[in-house]
């Protein structure tokens, strides 16, 4: 009895530990990322449990399996962390399991951030009810800012628990199911404080490189097009925010008077979101739609940006180690020691070279 309540005690601590990368330092915001952590253990079962459940629907049991699959690939063939993640299921009743709020001034693409003892400075707070997500962005919004509210489907606690399965995203396409445990599981094998940037990007092209590996593996004509489709909208998708993203820094760093910015603002804004009403391409990433729900603003691409704004430099460096992942991952961690003004300095050296 008391090992079991020295390890639940043990549990609760890291919850408590790991909730601060989310908030201040506010007793009651550590409490909802406690009871929301907390419902995650009292749902999730070991895969093996769900599958010999009457209850489960051969769907669900076919989309585990694949799960698997992919995850003991992850391990064997990406050198991806070898542990108790995503071998349970949980099933929490709702779409997403964290409620994410992005923030930036309305004349800069700067984000907000929010410091905390585990993961540093980040540039998003996240809870687990949409309702404290919204009432938490409505204040944001009331001080000033621009806000977005993006329901997510997964995220990691970096190694310090166990993460589950969720059936937030295990009905996504098997391409996009495979691309989102390869990103979850990077960030438990690389993480560095206070850089969202360099550990979004890092992620997004251990994924890439992941799913393509995978997808040769599988030797699925039909599952490698319906993958390179969504890949494809993908690109579209993120070459629109970059470009719109230029135009914005264009229009705050100009010599115009606030006014008239935020009208140029409102016009870029305005036409991209034309634009992807007509094209009929927010598929181009799972829950895509849910990015035009909420009125345009920077914190959409603050949101966006940080998957991508060092993307090429990691891409440069994979080349550089002829695609060997354990070279690179390597390579990753000697970028993350040095100082930050070094370490931007290679990674900008690293894109050009990409560029070339």
């Amino acid at each position: 009895m008391r090992d079991c309540l020295i390890h639940a005690i043990r549990r609760i601590a890291l919850v408590l530990v790991f909730a601060s990368q989310w908030g201040c330092a506010s007793w009651s915001y550590y409490g909802q990322a406690v009871v929301g952590q907390a419902e995650l253990w009292q749902r999730q079962s070991p895969i093996a449990t769900v599958m010999r459940d009457p209850q489960t629907s051969p769907a669900l049991r076919a989309r585990l399996q694949q799960a698997q699959q992919i995850r003991d690939f992850a391990v064997r063939e990406l050198g991806l962390p070898d542990n108790q993640s995503y071998r349970r299921y949980a099933d929490l009743g709702r779409p997403f399991v964290v409620w994410t709020v992005f923030a930036a001034p309305p004349l800069s693409l700067s984000p907000r951030q929010w410091c905390y003892p585990i993961a540093g400075c980040v540039g998003y707070r996240g809870f687990f009810t949409a309702d404290s997500a919204r009432a938490f962005a409505e204040e944001l919004r009331q001080a000033g800012d621009d806000v977005y509210v993006a329901g997510v489907p997964a995220y990691s606690t970096l190694g310090w628990l166990a993460d589950p399965l969720l059936n937030t995203f295990i009905d996504y396409p098997k391409s996009e199911l495979a691309r989102l445990l390869f990103h979850e599981l990077a960030h438990q094998l690389i993480y560095l404080r206070d850089d969202s940037g360099f550990n979004e990007s890092f992620a997004t092209v251990v994924e890439t490189v992941g799913v393509a590996r995978w997808l040769a593996d599988q030797a699925n004509p039909q599952l490698e097009a319906q993958a390179l489709a969504l890949t494809q909208a993908r690109r579209r998708f993120q070459d629109e925010m970059t470009n719109t993203r230029i135009l914005l820094e264009q229009i705050y760093t100009s010599t115009a008077a606030d006014s008239e910015q935020l009208t140029q603002k409102a016009q870029v804004l305005k036409a991209v979101q034309e634009r992807y009403r007509l094209q009929q391409v927010v598929a181009a990433r799972p829950n895509a739609e849910h990015w035009f729900r909420q009125p345009l603003g920077n914190a959409h691409f603050v949101a966006v940006t940080m998957y991508h704004q060092q993307v090429s430099a990691f891409n440069a460096l994979l080349v550089n180690h002829q695609g060997d992942l354990e070279r690179f991952y390597q390579a990753v961690r000697e970028l993350a020691q040095l100082p930050l003004g070094e370490r931007l300095q290679r990674l900008t050296a690293l894109r050009e070279q990409h560029h070339e």
